[in-house]
């Protein structure tokens, strides 16, 4: 079996400027937080982000934010975090708003190599300016192209050492979505077991998407 598991410092490492990350959470619950100090005490720049929203200054991907480390942004609402807001007025960080279902959409077509798919949400508004629209049954509905990144990073409650996953509760939220859309997925996961200690029927995410694990116990 092939070893996944690296140390925090390690799956930082991999995340290079420029690149674009997908990070779990909502709100910052189920974020893989030491993943993200990590990036922050590496300083990483010009990172594109593909999350729900940018968490809070002090926690989630906002520490990052805080930290001027992305250029883009594509979130679903960041309300919760000033410094995005600041950012984006400002002119530094591009912030595109995308309607939560169909930023997880956008993802999953990314994931299942699919193309695109025409959604009715949006239509009428800045969402879909620009995109091609297309009426079908006599309803408007814009096309959506899908979204990709180079690395996940996702939080796990459980993984065993190939991967496989379990998410405690809300947790849930984007992980297993993103999980399929990037070359390089990597866990941050509160416990690591043996493989073989987690019921096949409680798998959530399965570990084939999954090329490194991190955390367990520190």
């Amino acid at each position: 079996m092939i070893n996944k598991i690296i140390s925090i410092d390690e799956a930082a490492d991999m995340v290079k400027d420029g690149m674009t990350i997908m990070v779990g959470g909502f709100l910052a619950n189920g974020t893989p937080e030491r993943l993200i100090d990590a990036l922050v005490k590496k300083n990483v720049k010009n990172l594109t982000l593909i999350c729900n929203d940018t968490g809070f200054p002090d926690k989630g991907v906002g520490k990052m934010v805080v930290n001027k480390q992305f250029k883009k942004i594509i979130a679903s609402h960041v309300g919760t975090n000033p410094e995005t807001a600041n950012q984006m007025n400002s002119g530094q960080t591009e912030v595109v708003l995308t309607p939560q279902g169909t930023l997880v959409e956008k993802i999953r077509c990314g994931g299942n190599g699919l193309g695109g798919f025409y959604t009715p949400t949006g239509i009428g508004t800045e969402a879909a300016e620009g995109k091609e629209i297309r009426v079908i049954n006599g309803k408007e509905y814009v096309f959506e192209t899908p979204l990709r990144a180079d690395i996940a990073l996702i939080k796990a409650s459980v993984a065993d050492k190939k991967g496989n996953m379990i998410f405690n509760k809300t947790t849930k939220n984007f992980n297993p979505i993103m999980a399929t859309a990037a070359d390089i997925v990597i866990v941050e996961a509160d416990k690591i077991v043996e493989v073989g200690e987690i019921d096949p029927d409680h798998v959530m995410c399965s570990g084939i998407f999954v090329d490194y694990i991190v955390g367990g116990d520190k």
